[in-house]
């Protein structure tokens, strides 16, 4: 795969720490010119630093994936500096647990800016770019397995991936009707070792225990390396799901099965 890949460029969102990190490192490995973006300026410019040590071709761009104009700053970088976008990682996100009638509106509008908008201002910046180059280039939005299952308490994430697997699905239809160059992919992954709760707004008691829970499942969840590997096979394979971990199967059959048979669904841990 390595020869392939070798020269072409990723950009990357959320790519400071955890998925994101491990994208840019594998893609890095693979001799891949890096647009590498994140809201934390100090923790991105020290990745893009140690890459380039690495003689990696490398450009950090902090970004707030929130904000339409700042995506689209992004493209143009990417632009400027390589000429062209080949591979696009829609991956930032944060999290927000509680019960989803005291999450507050500020803290439904962060989740759905950051973990919905940020997807949508990718496809808006970048899918005009891709099509015009006239050559193979994929898209790859982050959802989760709560894109496909949802939880009790984790309402604004459950909606906000759900939202991204849904797009993912109409943005590949529309590209396959236009028999387009422009591939996609959903990656709908389980635990993977990162620190996206800190980006959680904990409220209550109850709460705090399940983020507590959550924390400790996440920090010992799949390498990020290994899962960027299980990522790039999938690109490879023009693959548009990929479910890195297999326990979510049964609990994705279990929720169809209930809407087949209209039956109340049944939260199982």
């Amino acid at each position: 795969m390595g020869s392939e890949q070798q020269g072409r460029v990723a950009v990357i969102t959320g790519a400071a720490s955890g998925i994101g990190r491990g994208l840019a490192e594998y893609a890095a490995g693979l001799g891949m010119r890096l647009v590498l973006s994140d809201v934390d300026g100090q923790r991105l410019q020290a990745l893009c630093a140690q890459l380039q040590a690495q003689g990696v071709e490398a450009v950090a761009c902090v970004t707030d994936v929130g904000d339409p104009a700042q995506v689209e700053r992004l493209r143009d970088v990417a632009v400027e500096r390589f000429a062209g976008v080949d591979l696009l990682f829609n991956n930032a996100g944060v999290m927000q647990t509680g019960y989803c009638w005291e999450i507050t509106e500020s803290q439904w509008q962060r989740m759905l800016d950051i973990n919905l908008r940020g997807v949508i201002n990718g496809i808006r910046s970048f899918v005009p770019l891709m099509l015009e180059q006239g050559r193979p280039a994929h898209v790859i939005n982050t959802a989760s397995l709560a894109g496909l299952v949802s939880s009790p308490m984790m309402a604004p994430y459950n909606v906000t991936k759900q939202a991204v697997v849904a797009l993912s699905e109409s943005l590949h239809y529309e590209l396959s009707q236009l028999q387009a160059q422009v591939s996609v992919s959903v990656l709908c992954p389980g635990p993977v070792a990162s620190q996206i709760m800190a980006s959680n707004q904990v409220a209550g008691a109850a709460d705090a225990q399940l983020s507590e829970m959550l924390d400790a499942s996440i920090r010992q969840g799949m390498c990020p390396l290994e899962l960027a590997a299980l990522v790039f096979a999938a690109v490879q394979e023009k693959r548009f799901w990929i479910l890195p971990h297999d326990f979510i199967k049964p609990a994705v059959e279990r929720r169809l099965q209930s809407i087949l048979e209209e039956s109340n669904p049944v939260f199982q841990y």
